[in-house]
């Protein structure tokens, strides 16, 4: 039978290490991968490991997306354990694990310290349950409140926005990797497919990219590109913002992830743009980028510095933590169950209590009216 604390361990392979190393030493060790893995195997670092449509079903059924780490790349035969993404932010969404308040309740108790205490709590759990990677740092600004997913983001305030993403970023990779998300201009639900987001370049590093930048500027192993599309070009194959804004200008050294299924269009493009990995499944890339390599039209230059990108966060990760700290025990533990239910206390906000109204001392019985009043409500099984 498999553990978490086996999972755990899974999920690391020959790179986990409780001896901390140098940053030199990560890129040199990450450097020492590349050098033996073959062709094939780079190419097969920047996907999904499940192929589409046995892989839909699982994630399509009930309980599916939440019932396992969705694994990109992983090389057994070098001990490379690839990405393995479980998603949030409320969370780790595995069963068992500590349900937290959603961000948008955070973001109103304005305390970055508390959110770098959830984040550890996620870090820890998500090493625990076999995960190496967290797809939960929602920052995207709040432009209207009747967007769809309103309460999986801080705010609408970018500042606000960038210290708690940074804030949940430094607690979860204290144990593993974290990945901020969505790249950008991604303030849209049901149009997100469809849209494209015209916008001038101050409006752009003013108000819609300074989270993410402070982000990046934590240290977050990962970016999640966006659906939409930004100036004409869809977000997962839009080198503008993918090379030119974040790994030139900002100096990004992760990797970036596409938003799962529909992130991108065209292998080509994709590759070309800084985009690094498809997400969750064998798609495109898989089926094209073999062909566009040997013919010219992607250089090996950019795999290569794809592969490295990832090897280099994984090693990362890998290494100066002890696997003793993860076992099953700390998952949705009394101290993780308690820290909810402070970042609960400490995210309500009154207004005005002219009349006394609250505490509701004194009464008796209360009555909770509606379909939902008998139903435990702490999330579905999905991001939201």
């Amino acid at each position: 039978m498999t553990t978490p604390a086996s999972s755990s361990r899974a999920a690391f392979g020959a790179l986990e290490s409780s001896v901390a190393l140098t940053p030199a030493q990560i890129e040199e060790r990450a450097l020492g991968l590349l050098a033996q893995l073959t062709p094939g195997e780079k190419l097969g670092l920047m996907d999904g490991d499940t192929p589409f449509w046995p892989g839909l079903a699982e994630m399509m059924a009930p309980g599916g997306y939440a019932s396992r780490p969705w694994v990109a790349g992983a090389v057994p035969r070098l001990g490379i354990p690839g990405v393995r993404f479980v998603d949030g932010p409320r969370g780790i969404i595995m069963k068992g694990a500590t349900t937290f308040p959603v961000s948008m309740a955070r973001g109103a108790s304005w305390d970055p310290g508390l959110e770098e205490r959830i984040g550890d709590v996620i870090g820890r759990e998500l090493r625990a349950l076999g995960g190496n990677f967290f797809g939960g740092v929602c920052i995207n600004l709040l432009r209207h409140p009747a967007w769809g997913r309103a309460q999986e983001t801080y705010g609408e305030d970018p500042l606000h926005l960038g210290f708690l993403g940074a804030a949940l970023a430094r607690g979860v990779q204290r144990h593993a990797m974290a990945c901020v998300k969505h790249y950008a201009l991604n303030s849209m639900e049901n149009a997100r497919f469809k849209l494209d987001v015209t916008i001038d370049a101050r409006a752009l590093h003013e108000i819609y990219l300074p989270h993410f930048k402070r982000v990046v500027d934590a240290g977050v192993a990962s970016v999640m590109s966006a659906y939409n599309s930004v100036n004409g070009e869809w977000c997962g194959q839009n080198r503008p913002l993918l090379t030119g804004i974040l790994k030139e200008q900002w100096g990004f050294e992760g990797f970036v992830i596409t938003d799962f299924i529909f992130g991108m269009r065209d292998a080509r493009l994709t590759a070309l743009s800084g985009q690094d990995i498809e997400m969750p499944f064998r798609m495109h890339l898989r089926r094209e980028l073999a062909g566009l390599v040997e013919r010219g039209e992607v250089p090996q230059s950019r795999i290569d510095d794809t592969a490295l990108r990832i090897l280099r966060q994984q090693v990362r990760f890998g290494q100066g933590r002890d696997p003793a700290a993860y076992g099953s025990e700390v998952v949705g533990c009394a101290a993780h169950r308690a820290l909810a239910r402070e970042a609960a206390q400490k995210s309500i906000v009154l207004l005005k209590n002219d009349d006394g109204v609250l505490p509701l001392a004194g009464v008796r019985r209360l009555a909770v009216v509606g379909r939902l009043a008998a139903v435990a409500n702490t999330g579905d099984g999905g991001s939201s």
